[in-house]
């Protein structure tokens, strides 16, 4: 035997001794273990260390019993308790539900300068608590720019403007839709058309001339067309005997609100618009000492252009037409040419169907004049002319802001702003001036860098704003300097600028010296506007703006009424508010998720993103019949 063959046989014996010595040891751990269990334990039932029991384990009997619920500690948010919170649905009835324009309401108040006709809110006792249903068939409104021209006939069941101005070519319905051919009462060839004779008169494309009203609007035709040579209008008309104008206008993607020359102030601040319009609007512009003009006159900035067409303009052609005097005709012209140069306008042009005014830069010149001219008197130094929520109108000059004499007269008054686009993201001439004063050029500059941040993290969260076109009609509830808005300047969509009453700051003048447009607003009250008007509703702060001033549900239903359904919400806000929030959206058929703060978890600011459901009302009974005969 050779020496490797008896060195492999002592391996093996060893590598038996081995497994044997395991095999042993795991045997004796087994019986200790046996033996410790069958013996008891003087410490299972008490622990003598403090005297105090135990729990005893014992196996549950399903997993129902266990508890994986966070156990927060004092400073955390307490767990929110189930709200049995609802929001039972409107009648069918209600589906164009305009509770600050409600026609049984306003024949309370008087018909004297059409006050009746302006906004009368409901008292608290009869504010409805229910949802706004959408008319049965409503579809997702056509995507811009094909909106301008096209609408579903379900989504505003009306065809009383098709018949009563069919001539005029505002409105045609054929099939299941209706189709905007851009006329008007006084452009019957077409608001393209219309626009361009303008253009001949003053510049309507270099970037002057960005936000515009129109009075009395129609269809909104003006301001549609408008869009395409980069100028945003604020149309606006009543809720009166031509049905649905404004809705018509909203649903072509078309900026609009429910509204009137009555007694109060428009809802806009002073200097807001580049240029005010009037195409046979029907306002008596010459009556009641020229307050609608000064109203005009208010808002209009300085080198603003108002365009008026229509009566009395070219009444030597048309009175016929217009089925009135001559007489009668030309003294309303000369009444609205002697509050022009009251109000230190100048006629820059009268061409066929079209007369157009400027305002001057400043106000140097008129108040030399006023010596002469007492009628108007320039308005009280006290009287805020931003100030534009229930404030009476005034038979008053509204002073521009004061310029050295020693200037030149082409001075603008409050500072020149730079054309569109530069003008939306220069230093607007009120924070130059300091006027708001806890905003400073650096603070404005920040905010839109902020802005264009917090957008860019909501495209993530909800992809849909993110789509171009998805949405159109956008409202920024608490809207502060106007950064939401300009940071989707780029996108084919448009932003009602909301700034409530209650803000700190009345920064709306901010905001239209911006190329934005937008609104003054009390969200405790019901807004101007039909339901479904927007895609998308952003709401930063508000129901913190809102805490003791009213209930968080009457807010969230008039959002649901103005959202569309399918729309999209994102609510910026605390995050204990947000979760009382979320919770009673769960009655208004909203699904939703509360996300982190851009900057991470540990803010408390948390966004809540969320979608209103699809629903309507019910099919009608002869549509049902119809459903079943055919099955």
């Amino acid at each position: 035997m050779n020496l490797f063959t008896r060195m492999s046989s002592r391996s093996k014996k060893s590598n038996l001794y081995y497994v044997t010595l395991v095999a042993l040891l795991c045997l004796g751990s087994y019986l200790l273990g046996v033996w410790q269990n069958t013996v008891p334990n003087p410490r299972a039932a008490f622990d003598d260390s403090d005297g105090t029991p135990c729990e005893t384990f014992t196996k549950p009997s399903s997993t129902k019993d266990l508890d994986f619920d966070a156990h927060h500690n004092i400073q955390d948010p307490p767990p929110v308790k189930e709200t049995a919170v609802s929001f039972p649905s409107c009648g069918a009835e209600l589906s164009e539900h305009t509770p600050c324009e409600d026609a049984k309401r306003s024949l309370k108040f008087p018909r004297e300068r059409l006050e009746y006709r302006q906004r009368h809110c409901p008292e608290r006792e009869e504010i409805l608590k229910c949802r706004i249903p959408a008319p049965y068939g409503y579809k997702t409104p056509f995507r811009w720019p094909e909106s301008r021209d096209v609408a579903w006939f379900a989504n505003v069941p009306h065809t009383e403007l098709t018949i009563e101005k069919k001539n005029q070519n505002w409105v045609r319905y054929e099939n299941d839709r209706f189709w905007f051919p851009g006329g008007g009462t006084m452009f019957p060839r077409g608001a393209d058309a219309y626009l361009d004779d303008i253009g001949r008169l003053i510049d309507l494309s270099g970037g002057s001339i960005r936000t515009a009203i129109d009075t009395g609007c129609g269809v909104a035709s003006f301001g549609a067309y408008l869009l395409s040579r980069n100028i945003t209008t604020m149309s606006f008309a009543p809720r009166d005997t031509h049905e649905a104008q404004v809705q018509f206008a909203l649903e072509r993607g078309v900026p609009a609100m429910i509204g009137i020359m009555a007694t109060i102030r428009l809802p806009y601040p002073s200097r807001a618009f580049d240029l005010a319009h009037c195409s046979r609007c029907l306002i008596p512009w010459g009556q009641n000492d020229g307050a609608y003009l000064m109203e005009v006159d208010r808002v209009l900035r300085p080198g603003g252009y108002w365009i008026l067409s229509g009566p009395p303009i070219n009444w030597q052609q048309r009175w016929k037409g217009w089925e009135r005097t001559m007489d009668d005709l030309n003294a309303e012209q000369t009444q609205i040419e002697k509050v022009a140069r009251n109000l230190c306008w100048k006629k820059v042009v009268q061409r066929d169907d079209l007369a157009i005014w400027q305002k001057p830069l400043n106000h140097i010149h008129c108040k030399q004049t006023r010596q002469l001219l007492k009628n108007p008197e320039f308005c009280r130094h006290d009287q805020d002319p931003d100030m534009a929520w229930y404030t009476k109108m005034d038979s008053c000059l509204t002073p521009l802001p004061e310029v050295d004499e020693a200037e030149d007269l082409k001075t603008v008054a409050g500072g020149k702003l730079e054309k569109w686009p530069a003008r939306l993201y220069a230093v607007p001439p009120r924070v130059n001036k300091g006027d708001l004063e806890e905003i400073t050029p650096e603070a404005f500059l920040d905010n839109t860098k902020l802005w264009k941040q917090r957008v860019s993290y909501y495209k993530k969260l909800d992809y849909q704003l993110g789509e171009s076109g998805r949405y159109r009609n956008l409202v920024d509830m608490n809207a502060y300097l106007g950064g939401f808005a300009a940071a989707l300047a780029d996108d084919p969509v448009w932003v009602m600028n909301v700034v409530p009453v209650e803000a700190k700051l009345n920064t709306l003048g901010v905001i239209y010296e911006r190329g934005l447009i937008g609104t003054y607003q009390n969200w405790c009250e019901a807004m101007s506007t039909y339901p479904r008007t927007y895609d998308f509703i952003h709401a930063d702060s508000v129901f913190t703006l809102y805490q003791g001033k009213c209930e968080p549900e009457k807010i969230l239903l008039e959002m649901d009424r103005i959202l569309r359904p399918g729309g999209g919400v994102i609510i910026r806000d605390d995050v204990d508010i947000l979760i009382k929030v979320k919770e009673l959206t769960k009655g208004l058929q909203w699904e939703g998720r509360i996300a982190d703060h851009e900057k991470g978890p540990h803010e408390r600011e948390k966004i809540y993103y969320a979608v209103k459901q699809y629903w309507t009302v019910a099919a009608p009974e002869e549509d049902k019949n119809n459903t079943s005969a055919l099955s």
